[in-house]
């Protein structure tokens, strides 16, 4: 887990995490909730919003999960792809039809 976290962030970059110990091993600034304690999400600065959570990762994969699912299994040689597009569409919020143009139009026919 540490690998990808120093591969996918910067080395200024802030975690926020559960209080589970295997956080404990990233070597990055890190802000925890305790789910033990039924905390999840807290104000540190007190502008009211709460920015310590870990609600945004773990809807990610509920996000995944829910894209994968009508597909009854994958290739896990394709799993990036399949991650890959879910992500694109959590960030755009929807499929446009020059989203699907642009992916026909780089498809390619293996003959």
């Amino acid at each position: 887990m540490e690998q990808h976290v120093y591969q996918f962030t910067l080395a200024k970059a802030h975690c926020n995490t559960d209080e589970w110990l295997g956080y404990n091993h990233i070597l990055r600034a890190r802000s925890t909730v305790n789910h033990g304690e039924y905390e999840w999400a807290r104000d540190d600065d007190g502008d009211g919003i709460r920015e310590v959570h870990i609600n945004t990762i773990e809807g990610m994969w509920t996000d995944v999960r829910t894209f994968l699912r009508p597909f009854k299994g994958i290739n896990k040689r394709f799993l990036s792809g399949y991650i890959a597009i879910a992500e694109f569409q959590r960030n755009l919020k929807r499929i446009s039809p020059d989203f699907i143009s642009i992916l026909v139009t780089q498809h390619t026919f293996n003959t």
